[in-house]
């Protein structure tokens, strides 16, 4: 029977769990407030605790405003409201035999796409396999260290196989099968990812776990150190974060085209009424759209920072009366045509952009010197009065000469240049940075994500 107490050990556990859940989302850059916790908790009485899947549902729904939280949601939620506790039965010696036995088992599983039998073989592979350290219960558990022995990604031809000897398929159904056989493949990776944490929050506490142990968001990873798949998530959220910059640009440019208060006029028009301006009278703005001007370094790490905001301007160019592009490594050449086939192709941007415009000399590094040099004498006519200029890239010139005289005209012949670096503000004037003396002669921002460049782009561009 429970006691009294029981139970309210078992409510502030909940509760805890429920706060450490929302305090873990929101350090990784969700926005939940109080409204969406108290929803949350709501949730958590009406659902009960029977249901895991329908509880996972439930807080979803309440906490978080989009899907592009979700993968992140899900991460924390194993941590929090797990599926089990402790470690299995078994000693799991992960011995060879085991592991054959064991990717046989897991072959069947892809096959059938059972998903209870990947579970299991998830909690399996991670106690065979996963261990580390020599301590009885092991010191801790690597997800990377059991998908290396288990090597599941070399089951593709097996598992396709064997689903193709029950069913028979044609050429066009074999390559739809092995895109579904690398999905459940995919899925078995994250429920091991998943098992590894749950241990170690145990071991080592849910919170410091949630914070350290799980993957960014897309719109937090640093530009120069996503991977390809990052990349391609990232590049994914351009078009939806265009029309929000766009909605915002609309918005300031109303504001801005009512004009600010003429004071002259206001006070001589406040004559009539005893000297009270009933009526403020407002220096009416003259509708111009401004020229946009891109800078980009499309060389090394820098060319996915470069990528993504060349995208993300095409994607906004009717705010603009026009939108010029120009792209460099050591030399410099105009790529505005080129980003009409990059939104199609949005991965192949960089590729193409390489491939058909001509960015180098003799050498391959980039040199900033000689291609802000060569845009000021080539280009001379991309700038005027009304143009703002944006320079992509880390700064770094290899040793080169910064070529700062050039940078001076350029400031001089536009209304305003800005700076974007992807580096961390930290390592600027470290090794080939001159970053510090380009900073003295234009508005340069640290840029290392989309969440930063969010933030700028929206208060930086001109209306």
């Amino acid at each position: 029977m429970t006691s009294a107490a029981d139970a309210d050990r078992a409510d502030t556990d909940l509760v805890t769990r429920l706060t450490g859940l929302v305090d873990a989302l929101r350090a990784h850059g969700l926005r939940i407030g109080t409204g969406e916790t108290v929803d949350a908790a709501r949730a958590v009485e009406a659902l009960g605790l029977a249901d895991r899947e329908l509880l996972r549902e439930g807080l979803a729904a309440t906490l978080l405003h989009g899907a592009g939280g979700r993968p992140v949601f899900d991460a924390v939620f194993e941590l929090y409201f797990p599926s089990r506790v402790g470690l299995p039965d078994g000693d799991g010696d992960g011995g060879d035999a085991d592991r054959e036995a064991l990717r046989a088992r897991l072959a069947e599983a892809l096959a059938a796409n059972d998903t209870a039998a990947l579970a299991r073989l998830a909690v399996e592979a991670v106690d065979g396999f996963g261990g580390y350290g020599g301590s009885p219960g092991s010191d801790g558990w690597s997800s990377y260290q059991t998908l290396d022995r288990l090597r599941p990604q070399t089951l593709l031809a097996r598992v396709r196989d064997e689903v193709r000897g029950r069913d028979g398929s044609g050429s066009f159904a074999d390559r739809l099968l092995e895109d579904e056989i690398r999905r459940r493949i995919e899925e078995f990776r994250r429920l091991v990812a998943a098992e590894a944490r749950r241990r170690a929050a145990e071991r080592r506490g849910r919170d410091e776990i949630a914070r350290r142990a799980l993957a960014p968001t897309a719109d937090r990873v640093d530009f120069l150190l996503a991977g390809k798949d990052r990349l391609a998530e990232m590049r994914r959220t351009v078009q939806p974060l265009a029309r929000k910059l766009a909605t915002r640009l609309a918005a300031r440019r109303r504001r801005a085209a009512r004009g600010t208060v003429d004071l002259r006029r206001t006070l001589r028009g406040s004559l009539s009424t005893g000297g009270v301006p009933v009526k403020p009278v407002l220096r009416r703005r003259r509708p111009a759209r401004p020229e946009l001007v891109l800078l980009c370094d499309v060389s090394g790490s820098v060319a996915g920072f470069s990528d993504f905001t060349m995208l993300l301007v095409q994607a906004l160019h009717d705010q603009f009366s026009k939108v010029r592009v120009f792209a460099f490594v050591n030399r410099v050449d105009e790529v505005t045509g080129l980003l009409v086939h990059g939104a199609a192709d949005p991965e192949g941007l960089n590729a193409r952009i390489r491939a058909e415009a001509r960015l180098t000399a003799w050498h391959d590094g980039s040199d900033y010197g000689a291609a802000l040099g060569e845009f000021t004498d080539r280009y001379a006519d991309a700038v005027g009065p009304r143009t703002t200029v944006f320079v992509l890239g880390d700064a770094r010139t290899n040793m080169a000469d910064p070529n700062l005289p050039a940078v001076r005209d350029l400031t001089r012949r536009t209304r305003r240049v800005h700076w974007l670096n992807p580096e961390p503000r930290t390592l600027w004037g470290t090794g080939d940075s001159a970053a510090p003396a380009y900073a003295e002669l234009v508005d340069m921002r640290e840029c290392r994500n989309v969440r930063q460049l969010d933030a700028l782009v929206g208060r930086l561009l001109p209306v």
